[in-house]
């Protein structure tokens, strides 16, 4: 059996190891040999992609990468128009170094934050069977029992990343408070050690939601401000 990983490096070697979802891992492969025209001539990361960060006072959690992507550069909401919001809203707000994540050499840091996700490896159609996302599940509890002494708040983006966040937070021991999904929505969890710790809500930087103002800047940079007001007071 193997050891649980005791670091955040540990981890993430075994998620970039990791080979339980034939299907993910065909289908990464499979668009990383095909490419997409732009990126013809780059070498794509095709496989899981480990969480980024490694000082995780606030800890984002997304859906999955996505396929040229994530699943391009190897790093976490790097390389598509998704990113470009994320990580621009995380600059404005004090919490990234650069306004931009296009690929892993970049030379991007970030303060007090993680980013991981509920399915590390980009699934077909950007949609993760149930099977699946049970299966991945076991990556955030172990992230999560790493990174519980110091995590002050979690952001997680669109409705799926709050199932799952709070579903590792339960099968983990923590109590957690019952608050449906929505952007900025707010909950209380606790860690079994007692120790309080804030969930904040937001809606996913997809094209779908800010193409359409569903998610706007100011939005995004509400819930991200208010984390690192939270996580860093």
């Amino acid at each position: 059996m193997q050891a649980e990983p005791r670091t955040l490096q540990q981890l993430d070697d075994d998620i970039v190891a990791c080979r339980r979802c034939p299907r993910l891992i065909e289908w990464c492969e499979e668009v990383a040999r095909e490419k997409r025209a732009a990126y013809r001539d780059e070498e794509y990361w095709g496989g899981p992609v480990p969480g980024f960060g490694v000082d995780p006072r606030i800890w984002i959690v997304g859906l999955a990468p996505a396929a040229h992507g994530a699943n391009r550069t190897g790093r976490m909401f790097t390389g598509d128009r998704s990113g470009d919001w994320l990580f621009a809203s995380l600059h404005r707000v004090g919490l990234a170094g650069q306004a931009e994540s296009m690929q892993r050499e970049d030379g991007q840091t970030l303060h007090a934050v993680r980013i991981t996700a509920a399915v590390h490896c980009a699934p077909p159609a950007n949609k993760p069977t149930t099977e699946e996302r049970r299966e991945c599940g076991h990556w955030l509890q172990d992230e999560l029992r790493i990174i519980e002494p110091v995590v002050r708040v979690i952001v997680p983006l669109g409705g799926i990343a709050w199932m799952a966040a709070a579903t590792a937070l339960r099968t983990s021991g923590w109590d957690v408070e019952r608050v449906a999904f929505g952007h900025g929505a707010t909950a209380r969890a606790t860690t079994p050690a007692g120790r309080d710790v804030t969930i904040l809500g937001s809606y996913h930087p997809s094209q779908q939601n800010t193409f359409t103002g569903r998610l706007t800047e100011t939005m995004l940079d509400d819930v991200l401000g208010r984390a690192r007001d939270l996580a860093l007071r």
